[in-house]
């Protein structure tokens, strides 16, 4: 076994989820990251616990969006089930071969399934929130991924392994200093109210008052490096352009610009791929509402990589998800949507919070 994924393994379940014995684990990825997810089932095991392991396929997933009638739609595979409203602990590695979805499947049927699937996003963050489900989220490289963000594979997987800390001797270590140095930032905005966001095409305020603000650091998502909380929903007001596009749903959607007015999107448009964005937009009552507001804070990127698990964490970076809040940041927006968008205001970009500048030009002046 290659060593460097037997450490990437080994962080996963004995820091990231803190498998215990006994714990019913499930394991979920990419056949492309076979390496990994062999070594997580080996530590698994090495832990004490009961892996359950579903490898899924590429393209499988645009066949069934083409292919599906609306019973197949509504469908909840009982293995995906168990992963979330069973298990002790879900691990999903993301390991894409092709991202995008057949260009003849609308994009209102991917907008169908999400919504059959609320109910079990809802239940896992309920789970999550309350303590009995662990969960991570990584990605393998694979030369798509390395690709689509300009790179070799070779520095891809470079990439990853400083993010994720792994080019360290001892990344536990490595996570809780920057958990440290998170909290400085979580202390002094907790008990501040509201956040203004200027920048090119950029004039937004929100109000997070009472919410708890999220410290990311290499558990739920690995690599990881953010902190974040749930605006007060009906808050939200101005314009926001967010420059990095978002791949999300097997489509690209680029120059996304929203405003809000009462908490609510009242004008959006994209670029490219629009339809895309309106339809997840019109998904249902709660996916026009932000369910997060975070920044980053991890400097081991310092490019955009069209991979939002990594991007949304550049350091000195904005990132708001329409739809879902996580329910332990005080977050009382329900949708079946999640989605991240980044806005890159590294240059150019000042965050002020009750007046106070928090973050200018990518920099945050508590960390100078």
């Amino acid at each position: 076994m290659n060593p460097q994924f037997q450490k990437w393994a080994s962080v996963l379940v004995n820091y990231s989820t803190a498998v215990r014995p006994g714990d019913k684990v499930m394991i979920t990825g990419g056949i492309a990251a076979d390496p990994l997810l062999r070594a997580i089932y080996q530590e698994v095991i090495a832990a004490g616990g009961l892996p359950t392991l579903l490898p899924t396929f590429p393209e499988f997933a645009g066949d069934f969006l083409r292919q599906a009638n609306d019973d197949q739609l509504a469908f909840i595979n009982p293995i995906e089930r168990f992963g979330r409203t069973e298990a002790d602990v879900f691990i999903r590695v993301s390991a894409e071969t092709n991202a995008r979805v057949p260009g003849d499947v609308p994009a209102s049927r991917s907008a169908q399934l999400r919504a059959a699937q609320r109910e079990l996003g809802q239940r896992m963050m309920e789970r999550a929130a309350a303590g009995e489900l662990r969960w991570s989220l990584t990605m393998f490289p694979t030369p798509a991924t390395a690709q689509d963000a300009d790179m070799a594979s070779e520095e891809m997987f470079e990439v990853l392994a400083r993010m994720c800390f792994l080019d360290q001797a001892d990344p536990v270590a490595a996570w809780t200093s920057l958990h440290d140095r998170q909290q400085k930032l979580i202390d002094w905005l907790t008990p501040r109210s509201e956040i203004h966001i200027s920048a090119p095409d950029t004039d937004l305020r929100m109000n997070i008052a009472g919410r708890t603000w999220n410290n990311s650091d290499g558990k739920r998502n690995f690599p990881s490096g953010e902190i974040f909380t749930g605006p007060v929903e009906d808050s939200v007001e101005g314009h926001i352009r967010f420059t990095f596009p978002v791949v999300t749903g097997g489509r690209e959607i680029s120059d996304i610009r929203l405003t809000f007015s009462g908490g609510k999107v009242v004008e959006a448009s994209a670029a490219k791929n629009e339809e895309a964005l309106i339809a997840a937009l019109d998904t249902d009552a709660g996916s026009r509402t932000l369910g997060e507001i975070a920044f980053g804070t991890n400097y081991g990127l310092d490019r955009f990589t069209k991979q939002i698990l990594l991007d949304e964490k550049i350091g000195g970076t904005c990132h708001m998800a329409i739809g879902a809040g996580y329910p332990d940041t005080g977050s009382l927006n329900k949708s079946a949507v999640h989605w991240d968008m980044i806005a890159d205001i590294r240059q150019g970009g000042r965050v002020t919070v009750d007046g106070e500048p928090f973050l200018v030009d990518g920099n945050f002046l508590l960390w100078n």
